[in-house]
């Protein structure tokens, strides 16, 4: 179980995420601290790491739409937090799955800032209000990468295997 540190509305771009005048700054070591700098008081508490490795971030639908800047998915990943959100932009999902950051989609899900939520593998419970919304599952593939961390880790597992 983890607890859901923020609620987001629909349409939470990545300019929110990860606000375009930082771009100068792109090393996944560094983007962090830049998550949502707009939302001060969310981004000092994210800095200070209040939040533990798990912690979930909820989104509506589009979530992670705007550009195709994959900082918002390095910044987001910089501090272990899973995105569960009722619908993902497809650039957004494409670069969580290649930099291994979790995401669940869940069309149906009821969710506000300190719930605790239960993901398994076709559901996600809400475990404060007792309701269990349908899960959409990832395909193998996809699921596959993100669980080895990214494209990159699961590439070198794959090479490793063949010798």
């Amino acid at each position: 179980m983890a607890k859901v540190i923020i609620a987001l509305g629909n349409d939470i771009s990545t300019d929110d995420i990860y606000p375009g005048r930082f771009m100068a700054t792109v090393l996944p070591s560094e983007t962090p601290q830049f998550a949502f700098s707009d939302r001060t008081e969310f981004n000092a508490r994210l800095k200070a790491r209040e939040f533990p490795a798990g912690s979930i971030i909820v989104g509506g639908e589009n979530f992670g739409c705007g550009s195709s800047r994959e900082q918002a998915c390095s910044t987001l990943k910089g501090y272990e937090v899973t995105v569960v959100a009722k619908s993902i932009s497809r650039i957004f999902l494409q670069n969580s799955i290649n930099l291994g950051l979790r995401v669940v989609l869940c069309p149906g899900l009821e969710a506000s800032e300190g719930d605790e939520l239960e993901i398994t593998g076709d559901q996600v419970l809400n475990t404060t209000t007792g309701k269990a919304f349908a899960q959409v599952r990832m395909p193998a593939s996809r699921q596959g990468i993100m669980d080895a961390g990214g494209l990159i880790p699961y590439t070198r597992t794959l090479l490793k295997a063949r010798g």
